[in-house]
């Protein structure tokens, strides 16, 4: 295995890990601001980057069974949120390949 390389984002306002300050996604990339999670309001986002992933799981939640990742900051290894592999309820398909990201694990 190779040097990992930080991407390096130089929007006006970036998301970082709040652990280890690691930019993980720009403000522009967010989806949606009005969502909720398992500890409480999230971010939807697009694009994310610096970050390793889990393996693949079954998860039941608020909107049915979902194939989900946990996400990590690949610098620090903090868990950060986890992304949607795929969704089985129609309402939820558009949520597939798109990452969560919680307000508390973040910094601006």
């Amino acid at each position: 295995m190779g040097l990992a390389y930080n991407i390096y984002l130089t929007s006006n306002k970036i998301f970082g890990c709040k652990q280890c300050k690691t930019h993980l996604a720009d403000y522009d990339d967010i989806i949606s601001r009005n969502f909720r999670g398992q500890h409480g309001k999230a971010y939807l986002f697009g694009n994310v980057v610096n970050i390793t992933s889990s393996e693949a799981v079954e998860r039941s939640m608020t909107t049915g069974r979902h194939i989900v990742r946990d996400i990590h900051c690949r610098q620090c290894k903090e868990t950060v949120g986890w992304k949607y592999d795929k969704a089985y309820e129609a309402s939820a398909l558009m949520r597939a390949g798109v990452s969560i990201f919680f307000p508390g694990i973040l910094m601006t």
